[in-house]
């Protein structure tokens, strides 16, 4: 098996006001290939994707029911501290939920954490530590 992901999809109460919260509060466009079901959006090299949480759920043939702290967070990374803090400005004038406000962390980084509306966290992060390419996908350490 390759190496690779592919796909992030995340199970969503409300299809449309998730899709709605990524447009509006990121800036994220989502792609034509998106329809009434599921929604779509090109990140540097996999697809983040939209599904309803129920349906998600009958499709992997699991319970849907489940609250609380997932298991998994996202992550953005950014080339500064700067520009982390100039996005948790404009996140958090957009009414974005801040759980955790950036500050220096134990590993060396700086980072802070944001949820979307079904609390699925996002980790904004400056890794002083990771390269990344011009699109801001991670690259291989030599």
């Amino acid at each position: 098996m390759d190496q690779r992901l592919t796909i992030v999809t995340l199970g969503v109460k409300d299809l449309k006001k998730a899709t709605l919260f990524y447009e509006d509060s990121f800036g994220w466009e989502k792609m034509p290939s998106s329809n009434n079901d599921i929604s779509f959006f090109q990140l540097n090299g996999i697809l983040l994707s939209f599904y309803p949480r129920e349906k998600l759920a009958e499709d992997a043939q699991v319970p849907h029911e489940g609250n609380g702290f997932k298991g998994v967070t996202l992550a953005y990374n950014t080339r500064s501290k700067e520009e982390v803090d100039k996005l948790f400005s404009e996140l958090e004038r957009k009414g974005v939920t801040i759980l955790k406000a950036p500050e220096d962390v134990f590993w060396g980084g700086y980072s802070g954490y944001v949820s979307d509306l079904d609390k699925n966290l996002w980790e904004i992060a400056f890794n002083p530590f990771l390269q990344m390419d011009e699109k801001g996908s991670a690259v291989k350490e030599s």
